[in-house]
């Protein structure tokens, strides 16, 4: 519960939190519960990433068409808005306890056909499956958690998805690498992602229904019982006084505007107040995905792989560091989300973003331009059935770089005596990677040998570092608070869906870019496009640290400003100044 809450923003912070919870552990049981689904979120971001690797040594069409990679990661994406949208509606009707438990079955279900998979299409069909269950717990999860937490410690509790989240990729990483050398690799690795769904729903069956749907449905003593396991004693008549207040004024809104869906929606649009929540809720959601994180979470073996590191298990060792550093920096966003507030570290995240990506950018442009030159005599060396064939019938071969031959869907087999020095230009085939590799020599498909590849490395690493305190978690902080309670399921449904076409835009394209503009020119890409988004945040969206939603609700119905450009100061002591 939050409403009605009479602490103060001033002690609305982390160790606030573990001091509650130790006193009422029945609150986090109820939110790492919950949280369960940020791990299917965390876990499923993650675990494609390297069994795509394996997926395209299994199928020869994926490991040729940069598409079919694509659309397997893709597809679960897709599968994600549907599930976000129809999530909304199973909130606002069924509750957020059914939604959860819905997403648990669907998500098992693709689990198990992703691991008996004979093709790639049916690697696909449950990719989409799993997506449905992704986008409903994505969007659920925060929600349902936000609703049973009091509102001293609501933006900490919240953070607990977000770290989930980032748990789940890191977890699903040390699964990768742990299966690396098991026969059937990636079938192991989609397939164990069906167990904590297995986990949340027995977990779930077992734990009540939000206080505040109860409420609605008037289920008033359900609700009562719930709010006296997580309120003292003498704070629970307070909290049902608001509930009343906020049930009697949605009930009002809705004998004008009606009840189903559709109406609902039309009446959020209409309503000026919830417009500009999702002013900023989209905003925050639109810009969490175009910073190009998932892009990192989807193709970080990939990525390294990029930066010259050849090896699949070199790839996702490395790998694992960047998704370590982004559960570390969850842990720390739950530290100071409700210390320094939500629009601060968004703002502070946004600009180190901007500057790594830039960074980034600069380190694989360079590691393009001092890539390897093809060697005549080395490709030569393994017979012109062997040599790829556009370098044979090049005008310009003799200036061909490593990249220039992976540009060309060919593959550099690296010298001898040196990575660094003029190496062959081959067929990408497996007979001919066989043949390379069996002269103790590195195949390269995916990058070229580089200097570079350890700064690349260290530079992702820290990007990482700047997103996940503040863009990872916050903005699904944002839009569990940001809606007045009878927009909230819908609300947060349009702002999850438009989460989830923002990265199946940047999961479905990045590959392409890469090829179309270099690994360097897709981050500086990104780099430009978060930069205006950063502008998009400082403009429209507030801090709500330690508001009430009531009080969020009059913060939007009075309009907000930066004060840079004529804002007010906040006349609440509740209210954090927004500078």
């Amino acid at each position: 519960m939050v409403e009605g809450g009479a602490t103060t923003a001033d002690r609305t912070e982390f160790t606030e939190c573990w001091r509650t919870v130790w006193k009422t552990p029945y609150i986090m049981r109820l939110a790492l519960s919950a949280g369960i689904g940020g791990l299917l979120f965390g876990y499923d971001t993650g675990v494609i990433s390297g069994a795509l690797l394996y997926i395209r040594d299994d199928f020869e069409d994926v490991d040729k068409k940069t598409w079919l990679q694509e659309t397997i990661v893709s597809m679960a994406v897709a599968g994600a808005i549907i599930g976000a949208a129809f999530g909304g509606y199973m909130n606002d009707r069924w509750g957020r306890r059914v939604a959860i438990l819905a997403a648990d079955i669907v998500f098992f279900f693709g689990a198990i056909v992703m691991a008996v998979a004979p093709n790639p299409w049916v690697i696909i069909i449950g990719r989409i499956l799993v997506g449905l269950g992704v986008g409903m717990a994505s969007m659920t999860a925060p929600l349902y958690i936000s609703e049973a937490s009091p509102a001293r410690i609501r933006g900490a509790l919240v953070s607990t998805n977000g770290l989930m989240i980032t748990g789940g990729q890191f977890l699903s990483y040390l699964i990768n690498l742990a299966f690396t050398r098991a026969p059937g690799t990636w079938r192991w690795m989609l397939g164990v992602a069906g167990i904590p769904a297995v986990v949340q729903f027995v977990l779930m069956l077992s734990l009540p229904e939000s206080p505040r749907w109860l409420y609605r449905k008037d289920r008033v003593d359900e609700a009562r019982a719930i709010l006296e396991k997580i309120y003292p004693a003498h704070e629970v008549e307070d909290e049902l006084k608001a509930l009343k207040l906020s049930v009697d004024a949605e009930k009002a809104d809705e004998a004008l505007i009606g009840e189903g869906m559709i109406a609902k929606v039309k009446g959020a649009l209409k309503n000026r107040v919830v417009r500009r929540g999702l002013y900023a809720g989209i905003t925050v959601q639109v810009a969490q995905q175009f910073v190009g994180i998932n892009t990192v979470m989807y193709y970080a073996p990939t990525i390294v792989q990029f930066a010259g590191f050849a090896s699949n298990s070199v790839a996702l060792a490395l790998s694992l560091i960047t998704s370590g550093l982004n559960a570390v920096g969850s842990i720390v966003s739950m530290c100071f989300v409700d210390r320094y507030g939500r629009r601060r570290l968004m703002l502070v995240s946004m600009t180190g973003i901007i500057f790594f990506l830039v960074l980034l950018s600069v380190v694989f442009m360079e590691a393009s331009s001092h890539a390897p030159k093809i060697g005549g005599v080395e490709s030569a060396h393994f017979g012109s059935n062997s040599t790829c064939s556009a370098y044979l019938t090049a005008p310009d071969a003799p200036r061909w770089s490593c990249m220039t031959c992976l540009k060309a869907d060919c593959a550099f087999c690296a010298n001898a005596a040196s990575e660094f020095h003029p190496g062959a230009c081959l067929d990408s085939s497996k007979v001919v990677r066989g043949e390379c590799r069996a002269e103790n020599r590195v195949f390269f498909q995916q990058g070229c040998p580089s200097k570079f590849g350890y700064l690349a490395v260290v530079l992702l690493g820290l990007y990482i570092i700047s997103y996940s305190p503040g863009m990872g978690t916050v903005p699904w902080i944002v839009n569990s608070e940001i809606y007045p309670l009878r927009y909230r399921g819908v609300g947060g449904g349009i702002a999850a869906v438009s989460n989830w076409c923002s990265n199946l835009i940047v999961s479905e394209s990045y590959l392409s870019l890469t090829e179309a503009l270099g690994a360097g020119g897709t981050f500086f890409l990104f780099a430009g496009i978060s930069t205006i988004s950063l502008v998009f945040i400082y403009f429209l969206v507030p801090e709500t640290k330690g508001l009430q939603f009531e009080e969020v609700e009059k913060l939007l119905e009075d309009g907000y400003r930066p004060r840079l450009f004529g804002g007010k100061k906040e006349q609440s002591k509740d209210q954090v100044e927004s500078a």
